[in-house]
């Protein structure tokens, strides 16, 4: 793993449907390992590409965006890569944070996808 400067504009290209973000937290889970070494075969996971950001799920501050569902000033959790800024052009499964009075860093935890794992295992047990 190697720390990388460099640059990036802050604005979208004409006609992008992505988004540009800050990143402000990023979670480091367990599944990271796995995709840090080589996948063969079929596999739930993927492997990291050498020299690309790692990925994973984190919150951050939409700066800009050419999607409608997602406006400058929101705060999202969702995939977004380890870097300071991210450009972001698959929006599926980012989640827009509906109540930003909760700490934001709960979101890489107990409200975002580990919370929810959690939720859907206590429903499973809770149903029996």
């Amino acid at each position: 793993m190697q720390a990388i400067n460099g640059t990036m504009k802050l604005k979208l290209q004409e006609g992008s449907h992505g988004i540009v973000v800050k990143n402000l937290y990023l979670s480091c889970d367990p599944y990271m390992r796995i995709r840090i070494t080589r996948v063969e075969g079929p596999n739930v996971f993927t492997s990291y590409t050498p020299g690309s950001p790692l990925t994973g799920f984190g919150v951050a501050k939409v700066l800009d965006s050419g999607h409608p569902n997602f406006k400058k000033g929101d705060l999202i959790w969702g995939t977004t890569s380890w870097e300071e800024y991210s450009l972001i052009t698959v929006l599926e499964g980012l989640f827009k944070i509906e109540h930003p009075d909760v700490p934001l860093s709960y979101y890489t935890g107990i409200l975002g996808a580990v919370g929810q794992l959690v939720g859907q295992f206590d429903g499973l047990l809770c149903s029996w």
